[in-house]
């Protein structure tokens, strides 16, 4: 089957474009923009921001007027089209001079052409959360990893203490389909594999991947972490597209090679703090964060306290800062 819509470099700048002007709360042009079918729909990251029809172009000039000015940081976007229909998605950090508060974002549009202009006809803004705090599960992804390792009595080569790492890539389901199934398993195959010579480079054992998930282990926390501060930036400064954002987690505990017990509470619960992390984020639990002590080598940010699926009780977790 012939894939019907090719990349639109257009799209891709008409959406930054309107996302800007909609930051700056330049009214008049956004709604210009606006579709005139009675279809338009603008869904925002508010509960109530939800506006179709005549109520776009109505009241949506009224709406943004009542916005701070925002910035628009970091942005990516990507075009498609087929024919007279196309859409494109963005993601960006949104910053508020006002509250001095940064927030990731992203975006998708839908375009029509109506009279040889491109005009936007569906609009969804969304902030996005990580599945365990905004609904209570894991990335399945995760699980499916987690249940690999424990199915298949995989080696973790070692025992005793251990940092157990995941990462996964985020809206890896979005990316593969649209870059196609053959060029995204080229795509994931070269981050494992550029993943896994960071890993090693750092004493750390590669134990597994699964889809876009993978699975390491670090005789010491301190390597665990500085691990996942050079994966971070090695991902942050790539020229690359589609340009891939992580989520990792560490855990630290008594690791068993047998399946045992202990084996299932330290990868079930490292499975669990990369799923809480949000996307370009590392996450970190308290016996990880104890591991280093007092050192000044590793700086966190935003304690949490949270349950994880699975696991009694509360559990605190830190964001690991790194050079973004």
């Amino acid at each position: 089957m012939t894939d019907p819509f090719t990349p639109s470099p257009e799209l891709a700048a008409i959406a930054r474009r309107w996302l800007k002007t909609y930051a700056g709360r330049n009214s008049e042009a956004i709604v210009k923009l606006f579709s005139h079918s009675d279809s338009v729909t603008y869904i925002g990251s508010d509960e109530g921001e939800i506006f179709t029809g005549n109520d776009v172009r109505e009241m949506f000039g009224a709406f943004t007027e009542h916005q701070v000015v925002l910035e628009l940081e970091d942005m990516e976007a990507s075009g498609f089209e087929a024919g007279p229909v196309g859409w494109a998605y963005a993601t960006f950090t949104v910053y508020s001079p006002d509250a001095d508060m940064r927030v990731r974002f992203r975006s998708t549009l839908v375009f029509s052409l109506e009279n040889a202009v491109w005009r936007v006809v569906h609009v969804h803004n969304s902030n996005p959360k990580p599945n365990m705090e905004s609904m209570g599960y894991t990335s399945p992804n995760l699980e499916k990893l987690a249940a690999a390792v424990h199915s298949a009595g995989v080696d973790l080569g070692r025992t005793g203490i251990a940092s157990v790492m995941f990462t996964d890539i985020v809206d890896s389901t979005a990316l593969a389909a649209a870059t196609g199934d053959a060029k995204w398993s080229r795509i994931v195959t070269d981050h494992v594999a550029s993943l896994t010579e960071c890993v090693t480079g750092l004493g750390g054992t590669f134990v597994k991947s699964l889809g876009d998930g993978t699975l390491s282990t670090f005789a010491s926390a301190s390597s665990a972490m500085q691990a996942a501060q050079t994966i971070m930036t090695r991902m942050a400064a790539s020229k690359s597209e589609p340009h891939l954002q992580l989520r990792i987690g560490i855990h630290t505990g008594d690791v068993v090679e047998a399946n045992g017990d202990f084996l299932g509470s330290v990868v079930n619960k490292a499975a669990r703090v990369a799923a809480f992390a949000a996307p370009n984020e590392t996450r970190v639990s308290d016996a990880t964060r104890a591991m280093i002590g007092g050192s000044s080598d590793f700086a966190f940010t935003d304690a949490v306290s949270v349950t994880l699926k699975g696991l009694e009780g509360e559990h605190v977790l830190y964001r690991l800062a790194w050079a973004e």
